[in-house]
């Protein structure tokens, strides 16, 4: 049923409860586990770089990519295949274009469950993945606390 799981990471404390449902689908299903973490190259208008120099931001970025990578690998159980990929662009943008691109079966990815004001302010890349991916998604809900 599921041969290749996309786990987009971001590495926030919270998305460790993703990992362990990839972890668990990945092993169930003998599947490969795809670890993806975005780059966000957007300039400091469009992303939350907050003025920051593009330079540092994207370098930033790119520490924080490799850094939630690396996290994701380390939690998953050791029989599970793993692909790591670090791309750079929109976060949904990227993750949606590996999905077709890989023929992923199913996404597993974490969301902080925002309502109200703070939804629309921070928005949420998960349900823009769940509006738009042509594979299912399953959606985590990481407890604020």
């Amino acid at each position: 049923m599921y041969e290749d799981i996309l786990l987009p990471t971001d590495g926030s404390d919270g998305t460790i409860a993703s990992v362990t449902h990839a972890g668990e689908l990945a092993e169930t299903y003998d599947a490969t586990v795809h670890v993806l973490s975005v780059v966000d190259t957007r300039n400091r208008f469009e992303s939350p770089s907050s003025g920051i120099a593009p330079e540092a931001w994207t370098e930033a970025e790119r520490e924080r990519a490799d850094e939630s990578i690396q996290n994701a690998k380390t939690a998953l159980p050791d029989d599970v295949a793993v692909e790591s990929v670090v791309a750079e662009g929109v976060p949904q943008t990227q993750i949606l274009d590996y999905v077709d691109e890989e023929d992923v079966d199913v996404v597993v990815m974490a969301t902080h469950g925002r309502t109200g004001l703070d939804h629309y302010l921070i928005g949420s890349v998960t349900e823009k993945v769940v509006r738009k991916s042509p594979a299912p998604v399953l959606t985590v809900r990481i407890d604020e606390e």
